[in-house]
């Protein structure tokens, strides 16, 4: 590892990373027709039209995105549903439980003094909803959602934007996530990166590697504690 200090917050991409996301496998693979193995392809395509709305300077509702891409999705595949069904859908969105190691990483790195931040493309209402229904939010001392900014990570000024929320320069502060895209965008705005490799996540080939690259929440925690302070 090369930067030995300790940096002065870490930041915490939620979905997929402190929060898992195939206990929805069952309500949207009934609602695309019994087809579980089209929630990754779901939630990929989200992502894409959130990148979608950023660069056309627009700002919709995650969860909206969300309902519309399950539209999309089940559309591409022969499979009708309504736009009712779709957002009845992403209610499940709200009460995903946290990876099995999350409460206890968690817990040893606030133990060690760490600043903990979430930085969410999840809405502001959202991301409350989901932290209280994990036993999450006591763990975190502020959380940020790019509702308040208006355009969705990986926009280079969205980490921006964070790190002047808290105070501190971009070099101080950590991405935390399970994305490659969420690590590389922070890599790039000038902020470290600890890739959470989760099964089926991948750093980007092309972007700067991370300090820290372990499977899990606990194994990165650790690393960040034996760092200097």
């Amino acid at each position: 590892m090369e930067t030995k200090t300790r940096p002065k917050v870490l930041f915490f991409d939620v979905n997929e990373s402190l929060l898992d996301l195939n206990v929805m496998k069952k309500s949207v693979g009934k609602a695309l027709g019994d087809r579980e193995d089209l929630l990754p392809l779901w939630f990929s395509t989200m992502l894409h039209y959130s990148l979608v709305t950023t660069l056309s300077e627009q700002f919709t509702d995650f969860s909206a995105i969300g309902a519309a891409a399950l539209q999309m999705v089940a559309a591409n595949n022969a499979i009708t549903i309504s736009e009712e069904d779709a957002k009845e859908v992403m209610t499940a969105f709200s009460a995903l439980p946290p990876h099995p190691e999350v409460k206890e990483a968690l817990t040893v790195l606030k133990d060690a003094g760490y600043t903990l931040v979430s930085l969410t493309n999840s809405s502001t209402k959202g991301v409350e909803t989901q932290f209280k229904n994990a036993g999450l939010t006591h763990f975190f001392d502020e959380r940020l959602s790019v509702e308040a900014f208006g355009k969705y990570k990986p926009a280079k000024d969205v980490y921006t934007w964070a790190a002047n929320k808290m105070g501190v320069a971009p070099k101080d502060c950590i991405m935390i996530a399970a994305h490659g895209w969420d690590i590389a965008g922070a890599i790039w705005a000038g902020w470290r990166g600890a890739f959470i490799a989760r099964p089926g996540k991948q750093l980007y080939p092309l972007a700067p590697l991370p300090e820290i690259n372990e499977p899990n929440l606990l194994l990165i925690a650790e690393k960040l504690i034996a760092l200097k302070a």
